[in-house]
């Protein structure tokens, strides 16, 4: 009797395993996103900006010497934009040199960018901008720069402390990357 029970357990276990196994998609993390909001900075450098409250504004390691470069933060999210100001002084920098410089930097990610979309934009304070939003799997996926041209030159790109597919970073490239444009619109140059 005991012999035909197993005999049967093993015949009703080799039954139920017919259905096929398919294995699941791989999915990515859930991030839960903050409700925008920002801080003016305003003292100490030429010029201002709103900022956002979930990045902390640091001083730039890399160029010590650049008292007016600073970097935001996003310890949250792993991502930092780098912001680089220069004054403009015909002599030494002028907006031409700078200007190119920009696209310059923009341009090296082409390699293995499948795409670079720029735009000019008029900030409400008069000034001009220059968006320039990139896909693929690159190291920066927006850069841009705000200026008068004639005093001023103010450039930032976020940059994420990983290595990890940018798809998987899309919500948090799109948070930041509504606070960047807050931060341009926001600029104000202290001359």
């Amino acid at each position: 009797m005991r012999k035909y029970l197993w005999i049967g357990l093993v015949l009703a276990g080799l039954m139920a395993c017919e259905e096929t196994y398919l294995p699941k998609p791989p999915g990515y993390n859930r991030i839960d996103l903050p409700v925008h909001s920002f801080e003016r900075l305003s003292s100490g450098y030429p010029y201002r900006i709103d900022y956002s409250t979930y990045s902390r504004v640091e001083a730039d390691s890399f160029n010590i010497a650049e008292e007016t470069w600073v970097n935001l933060n996003y310890m949250d999210f792993g991502a930092k934009v780098h912001l680089t100001y220069k004054r403009i002084d015909g002599d030494k920098v002028d907006f031409r040199q700078l200007s190119s410089d920009a696209f310059r930097l923009t341009s090296q990610h082409q390699v293995k960018a499948y795409g670079i979309e720029e735009a000019v934009l008029l900030t409400p304070n008069g000034y001009t901008g220059v968006v320039a939003e990139l896909t693929g799997e690159v190291p920066t996926q927006f850069q841009f720069f705000v200026t008068d041209s004639t005093k001023n030159f103010l450039r930032g790109a976020l940059y994420f402390n990983t290595a990890m597919k940018n798809d998987s970073l899309a919500p948090v490239i799109e948070f930041i990357k509504e606070d960047m444009a807050h931060l341009m619109n926001s600029v104000e140059f202290v001359d």
